[in-house]
């Protein structure tokens, strides 16, 4: 029996794991027996559940969040701010990384004089790795809560004409290609690079990227212009598989050191390459194509995204905006003081 009475009081009697446990309520009200009963089982089970879920270290966490990220396209860097947090962290278990020791980390990295988008790219990684923890691997009992860093606006930079065809004089031939197609088609660098044959029809003049190889995860059709077909058919016989290449072998990077002394050449600062897709959609929206034609040649998953180049262009503005033209009215010393008459 789980209780009985020995004079006036309740003693509790239960079997736990094999064990035989009595103990005293020291209370002859039975109910308050019957909670204290209870209690104690919650209690021994707990510290079962205790005994038995091992204390997992940080760098078991990292390796297996590695293992099964590895069809993330931001895995480079992620593994550059691991390597950053390795010796903070190494030597932790998982429920001694607390809130205020994440947040001393990031005051920490902030102090390298990084940008404060930097500094939540590397929370974002300890956020990641310790709820897969909590939500699918059951290692730890609560991850933290992480408080991110204020980021400033987007950055949108973009180049005139003058300064693009500078840039392309300066740039090796491979690149000054790649750069070019870029400017064509607005696709970024990994779709840039990773373009094979097989994605391209010459005669019908598109390409198109795979969902799994898109940042949003759908398809995008790339309609190709003279531009891009040009430099394409400059490509064919270079390499059997990929269109980009350079001495037969595959393209991987476009960020190098041919990349910064062009730019630096060309006397263009602040440019990175991704800044190429910014240029494309800045001159797209110059030229009258409306932010909904260019979110789907962009691939963007939301028209958010698109809004950023708004600016760019009044052109869908003014009928709304000749509503208050001053050709409107018929005035009568209209400058000195007075409007005589308003026509509709």
């Amino acid at each position: 029996m789980a209780l009985y009475k020995r004079g006036n009081i309740w003693w509790i009697d239960i079997c736990h794991r094999g064990a035989r446990i009595q103990e005293t309520t020291r209370t002859s009200n039975k109910l308050e027996a019957r909670k204290l009963q209870d209690k104690l089982k919650a209690d021994l089970w707990s510290r079962v559940y205790s005994e038995e879920k091992p204390d997992h270290a940080w760098p078991e966490a990292v390796v297996r969040w590695l293992n099964e990220s590895q069809h993330k396209r931001s895995l480079v860097d992620d593994k550059a701010y691991l390597r950053w947090l390795d010796p903070h962290l190494s030597k932790l278990k998982l429920k001694e990384i607390t809130r205020d020791r994440i947040d001393r980390l990031a005051n920490l990295k902030q102090k390298e004089g990084v940008k404060p988008a930097t500094v939540n790219r590397l929370l974002e990684v300890v956020r990641a790795i310790l709820r897969k923890a909590e939500r699918e691997w059951e290692w730890l009992e609560k991850a933290p809560l992480i408080r991110m860093r204020k980021e400033e606006n987007r950055r949108i930079r973009w180049i005139m004409r003058a300064e693009v065809e500078r840039l392309l004089r300066e740039l090796p031939k491979h690149l000054a290609d790649m750069a070019a197609f870029s400017l064509a088609t607005g696709l970024r660098q990994s779709n840039v690079t990773q373009l094979q044959w097989s994605e391209v029809d010459l005669v019908k003049r598109h390409a198109w990227v795979h969902p799994d190889k898109a940042k949003a995860k759908k398809a995008i059709a790339v309609p190709l212009n003279n531009d891009a077909i040009m430099i394409l058919r400059e490509q064919v016989g270079m390499h059997p598989q990929n269109v980009f290449s350079y001495r037969g072998k595959p393209i991987s990077e476009c960020n190098t050191k041919a990349w910064k002394k062009a730019l630096k050449r060309a006397g263009i600062e602040n440019f990175r390459w991704h800044d190429l897709r910014h240029t494309w959609a800045s001159w797209h929206v110059q030229n009258g194509t409306s932010l909904q034609e260019l979110q789907q040649l962009g691939g963007w998953a939301s028209f958010e995204m698109v809004l950023r180049y708004a600016h760019l262009s009044s052109d869908h503005l003014k009928n709304a905006a000749e509503r208050v033209s001053v050709t409107k009215f018929t005035t009568v010393g209209f400058w000195g003081g007075g409007v005589s008459d308003l026509t509709t």
